[in-house]
């Protein structure tokens, strides 16, 4: 099932001392102290082990170890898809004004700026938010470039959404939980954050979700975020932001968004993600062009 021949950058690997429950890469290798630096390849985990703690998979073992992720996201996309046309079927509005007689409606859903501290992850991201016809711009940043890059990317593109995400971890040999300085990424989350909410106010009027896997979803929140992760500290997988994006892009303007509901529409759950009530951006328009 593993194997365990000298590892090179780029290898796919698992640890033993967390039973083999996730796949990373390697994107460091540090000979001299015998340790790796990993990234998670379907949740944005950072972390480093011993190499005598990895194991290389082989292809057909990471197959069917991320058939189970994959099985979860189609799940995830039927409730999404499900979802749109039953809010659709519900909205008075809509049925009224669907007529040949104002020549049909349109959609308008919000726009989203999302910044990623992964370039892959970010392009898979982005084919989601695609397929969900959610309108995304997408910019990968080293999560430290973040608080520096980010007012003129606002200024430019004046989006309704914005996502702050990427790779981070609790690090508990630096200090407790209740510590930023614990966590690998999580202040630049914050510090992102706090510019952001000091270029729009408005909790509504630019929603925010900022974090990856165990970050500081206190500091997050405290910060001016709508939604963050990590409320119980785990992991959480790649596409879970997006699933939170969409539903705020596509919940009407005249409603809050269903936190629960959004949150059975990711991977994750509600242990590794929260927020707050929070307005939708989605605007029906008529005629139909």
């Amino acid at each position: 099932m593993f194997t365990n021949p000298k590892f090179k950058l780029g290898d796919i690997v698992t640890r033993k001392s967390h039973g083999y429950d996730m796949l990373f890469q390697i994107i460091e290798i540090d000979e001299e102290h015998k340790t790796a630096a990993l990234i998670g390849l379907d949740y944005r985990l950072i972390a480093d082990a011993p190499l005598s703690d990895l194991v290389k998979v082989n292809e057909d073992e990471m197959k069917k170890m991320r058939s189970v992720c994959e099985q979860k996201h189609i799940e995830a996309m039927r409730l999404i898809q499900q979802e749109r046309r039953s809010a659709r079927e519900k909205n008075a509005w809509y049925q009224i004004n669907h007529t040949e007689e104002v020549g049909g409606s349109f959609d308008w859903p919000g726009k989203v700026l999302h910044m990623d501290g992964d370039r892959n992850y970010l392009k898979k991201c982005l084919a989601v938010y695609q397929e969900l016809k959610v309108p995304t711009i997408g910019y990968h940043f080293p999560e430290k470039e973040f608080p520096e890059q980010l007012i003129p990317l606002l200024e430019k593109h004046n989006p309704d959404i914005l996502v702050l995400t990427g790779h981070d971890a609790l690090q508990s040999k630096r200090g407790p939980a209740d510590d930023l300085n614990s966590y690998r990424h999580s202040k630049y989350f914050v510090q992102a954050v706090e510019k952001a909410r000091a270029f729009q106010q408005s909790k509504d009027s630019l929603i925010i979700f900022a974090g990856a896997c165990q970050s500081h979803f206190e500091a997050i929140l405290g910060a001016g975020a709508n939604f963050a992760s990590s409320p119980k500290r785990i992991n959480i997988h790649t596409l879970d932001p997006v699933y939170i994006a969409q539903k705020v892009a596509y919940t009407s303007i005249q409603q809050s968004v269903n936190i629960l509901d959004m949150m059975k529409n990711t991977i994750t759950g509600i242990d590794g993600l929260g927020g707050l009530e929070t307005k939708g951006c989605f605007r029906f328009g008529i005629p139909k062009p």
